[in-house]
């Protein structure tokens, strides 16, 4: 099954340009490099839905953490520790 997982930006690290960009994103302290291309609206301090290390959407907090809390009871956040592509 494919998941878009929420996290929170925390960081730009790099930039090309508006819309070329890349961040630190953290999923429950757990933090992966995310493309942010899709994204350009995205700030540090917003939460995103990342697949496959691309952010593809912003969501706001609350539904963000009650998402990441479903993924977590259902195990998936395992996978995420283990570094496997988000």
């Amino acid at each position: 099954m494919c998941l878009a997982i929420p996290g929170k930006l925390l960081s730009i690290t790099g930039q090309l340009d508006d819309t070329f960009r890349q961040g630190k994103v953290s999923f429950g302290g757990i933090t992966k490099e995310v493309n942010l291309s899709m994204v350009p609206e995205a700030q540090v301090g917003d939460y995103v839905l990342v697949h496959v290390g691309v952010a593809i959407g912003k969501v706001d907090e609350e539904e963000a953490k009650q998402t990441f809390e479903y993924l977590k009871a259902m195990g998936e956040v395992d996978e995420i520790a283990e570094g496997k592509e988000l």
